[in-house]
């Protein structure tokens, strides 16, 4: 979330920038800090009250030392009188504290610079396009019709155990599938980042940690008796690793990555085009997440960048890189770069990974920290990326890679799959 002292500071700045995202923060902003205004008036009268206690404590104590028990015990009524104002003026803290919170979680983040003006996903800015797509056949078919032909996607077995957007995948399918994890995750490990293993569900404070809540708990699996989140991505669980954590500025940068399945209710979604692997409530993905000085964290984000695009490239996917506009950027990022590999089958682009960087914003809500060179502690910056997501990567690979013999897996995965074709 924003910080109080930038709100106050920069005001102005904060509402001209959230314009890009089509968001009027005026009403917004002045009510966060009329109830900051509140809540430090509040603290100086409490602090005054406790000040003034302790030093009736003091002086009754001198007093019954000295025998004069009844001057004492008239400092004490007052006191006591005392004791209920600051119980008062407490829950009148608490109370504004928790409303000035609540209201901090509804703005958010500011987009950086570079975030183009926009609406929806067709503004979005076009920086990068990379590879050949392919010409097939004219009879080729899309993913969904390749799995069912050649036996390794079962939708509707899916559908029976589950429901819709809960695939099995069966023979080489499954295989091709632990192949593209595994070899994502050497990749994203050979570039630095240490593999963790983490749980699949959270919290309601990691939620809130990293922003998930209360932007999009519609959109999260919540299992109500245990008041626990089924994670829509592996960001969640690893960044909050750093909830309350101080750092020192030496840690710089922490590089990690994992894989899990991610769980999405995906409400709304509906239409051709979320057929097949292009939409799912369940499916995997092996994420990179990175704390770091702010000074360095945009440095980071291009390498994470290229990262990816060395991963892309090895598989030989034609794909391009957008710049999301504000209008689609994601709550809490401040700059986000969206690939999308090309689907030759269906004749259009499809999201593969977002790359983020969140700057402080998570950072506050997380209170993570660290210890610059005058020992002062200051936010640190996170951000993640997919590296990548398997459903809508594997469904290029089965279109792009389609031939009449059946579908070839490319060079860099036969080692990880042991065979080289699907047939």
């Amino acid at each position: 979330m924003l910080q109080l002292q930038a709100i106050r500071e920069e005001k102005d700045n904060i509402i001209n920038a959230l314009k890009k995202r089509n968001v009027d923060a005026v009403p917004l902003l002045e009510k966060v800090l009329r109830l900051d205004e509140k809540r430090r008036n509040t603290q100086t009268q409490l602090d005054n009250i406790l000040a003034e206690s302790n030093k009736l404590s003091k002086e009754i104590g001198m007093l019954f030392k000295s025998g004069k028990a009844q001057e004492a015990n008239i400092l004490k009524e007052k006191t006591g009188s005392l004791k209920e104002d600051s119980k008062k003026l407490g829950d009148a803290l608490n109370a504004t504290a928790e409303e000035l919170q609540t209201l901090l979680y509804q703005i958010p983040n500011v987009p950086n610079n570079l975030v183009p003006t926009g609406n929806t996903e067709e503004d979005n800015e076009e920086v990068f396009k990379e590879g050949d797509i392919p010409v097939l056949n004219t009879d080729a078919l899309p993913h969904w019709e390749l799995a069912k032909k050649y036996d390794i996607i079962d939708f509707e077995l899916g559908v029976k155990i589950t429901g819709a957007g809960f695939p099995v995948y069966k023979g080489k399918g499954a295989r091709l599938q632990r192949a593209l994890i595994a070899y994502f995750l050497d990749k994203n490990t050979e570039a630095g980042y240490t593999e963790l293993q983490v749980p699949y569900l959270v919290n309601e404070a990691s939620g809130y940690g990293t922003g998930q809540l209360p932007d999009k708990e519609g959109q999260m699996y919540h299992v109500s008796e245990d008041d626990l989140y089924l994670i829509p991505t592996a960001e969640v669980p690893v960044t909050n690793i750093f909830r309350d954590v101080i750092l020192n500025e030496g840690d710089f940068p922490i590089c990690y990555t994992g894989y899990t399945p991610c769980f999405r209710r995906e409400a709304g979604s509906y239409g051709a085009h979320v057929r097949g692997l292009n939409r799912l409530h369940q499916f995997d993905k092996v994420e990179i997440v990175r704390v770091e000085h702010p000074d360095n964290s945009y440095k980071a984000l291009d390498g994470m960048i290229e990262h990816v695009k060395t991963i892309l490239r090895e598989l030989k996917l034609p794909y391009r890189i957008l710049r999301l506009c504000g209008g689609d950027l994601g709550f809490t990022s401040a700059l986000t770069y969206d690939f999308e590999v090309f689907s030759t089958a269906q004749d259009r682009w499809l999201e593969i990974s977002s790359v983020s960087n969140f700057e402080a914003y998570q950072a506050n809500r997380l209170k993570l920290r660290f210890r610059d060179a005058n020992g002062k502690n200051q936010l640190a910056h996170t951000l993640n990326g997919s590296s990548l997501a398997l459903p809508r990567v594997l469904a290029g690979i089965l279109e792009n890679y389609q031939t009449p013999e059946g579908i070839k897996i490319p060079e860099v995965l036969i080692p990880y799959c042991g065979f080289d074709v699907i047939d």
